[in-house]
């Protein structure tokens, strides 16, 4: 009996872990959408979140220093700079320019677009060689490609801006991940736990996004009444909440994400991470309106086939192997869109 009490109570654990994970994962994509109606700021959204990230990273860091007894790592300026700093400006590009991407285009089109990411992070690993170049990757290539296409053909809530900015944020995503592999593997940083890379990462981003939000978004935002030239005390408090609600929800994915993965596998979040996609786009066309074709919806399996290809790939050639890295895995769930 207790060989399938404890199968029983595993499968739980993990069921729960996955909508936990995807309460954060799900609801900041439409957390954001809805916020960027009213508020159309979202690199000072981005920089919120942000402040909020570092701001909860660095209690979790004191929380488990506290409990463990052990000294978490503190970087040297030299390493901070030379090695995290790409890192950091990848994601903070990354995740600043995937934020102003829903001013014009549809969660639809926005979580298709961002799924392309594994095309740049294939590419970004081989030239690291983090990934082992093997034929199956032309097909895992040929076949989300063909799908985003199919996916984008006529359809009728199609934007090129908003689309050329999720595409550019996907590149730089390849970057972003690939990079954080290498930074999270390297044993002699570190950094393998989330919390700590969180931590290091989150000052760097925002120094590295402040000149685009000036450039782009100090003079409004200076001189919104929403803000700073609010005429009444509620609608200051109502922005600040609604801003720190998101902030709360990207922390939560990152701390979710390391959860799913340290208790279970990099598998599960992988596939959960599939299913999750799925999960967003009905819920898109059921509740925000997003119109999508037979075309779309064969393109979108098209697309999916080939990252659970990719999954399945990985899964057989890290066979044997000691670990699979925890960025690598995050980045195959497509995910931490802040």
């Amino acid at each position: 009996m207790a060989c399938p009490m404890q199968f029983i109570c595993r499968a739980l654990r993990t069921v729960g872990l996955v909508l936990f994970y995807y309460v954060f994962s799900i609801g900041i994509t439409f957390y954001n959408k809805w916020l960027m109606k009213d508020f159309h700021f979202p690199l000072f959204m981005t920089l919120v979140h942000l402040t909020i990230i570092f701001c909860f990273s660095t209690l979790t860091r004191s929380a488990m220093q506290c409990w463990t007894g052990k000294p978490r790592v503190t970087l040297s300026w030299k390493v901070y700079l030379s090695k995290v700093a790409p890192t950091a400006l990848a994601t903070a590009l990354d995740i600043g320019l995937s934020n102003w991407s829903f001013l014009f285009i549809t969660i639809s089109l926005y979580t298709m677009t961002k799924s392309s990411a594994v095309l740049f992070i294939l590419f970004f690993s081989l030239v690291f060689k983090l990934e082992e170049p093997n034929p199956f990757l032309i097909l895992v290539v040929l076949l989300i490609a063909s799908g985003l296409f199919m996916f984008t053909l006529k359809s009728t809530q199609f934007n090129l801006e908003g689309f050329i900015m999720v595409l550019l944020a996907s590149f730089i995503g390849g970057i972003r991940w690939t990079l954080t592999q290498v930074l999270m593997q390297k044993s002699e940083l570190g950094l393998q736990n989330p919390i700590d890379t969180m931590y290091h990462l989150q000052p760097l981003m925002l120094l590295g996004l402040f000149p685009l939000f000036l450039l782009n978004e100090g003079l409004s935002v200076s001189t919104t009444e929403k803000l700073f030239r609010v005429s009444e005390v509620s609608h200051l408090f109502y922005s600040l909440v609604t801003l720190s609600v998101g902030g709360v929800l990207a922390f939560g994915l990152g701390f979710s994400e390391f959860l799913l993965v340290s208790r279970t596998s990099s598998l599960t979040l992988s596939i959960a991470g599939i299913f999750k996609e799925v999960c967003t786009l009905l819920l898109a066309v059921e509740f925000m309106g997003d119109k999508m074709s037979t075309v779309n919806w064969l393109g979108f399996a098209v697309c999916l086939s080939g990252i659970s290809l990719h999954i399945g790939l990985k899964t057989y050639y890290n066979k044997g192997m000691a670990h699979v890295g925890v960025g690598n895995s995050i980045c195959n769930s497509f995910t931490w869109h802040s």
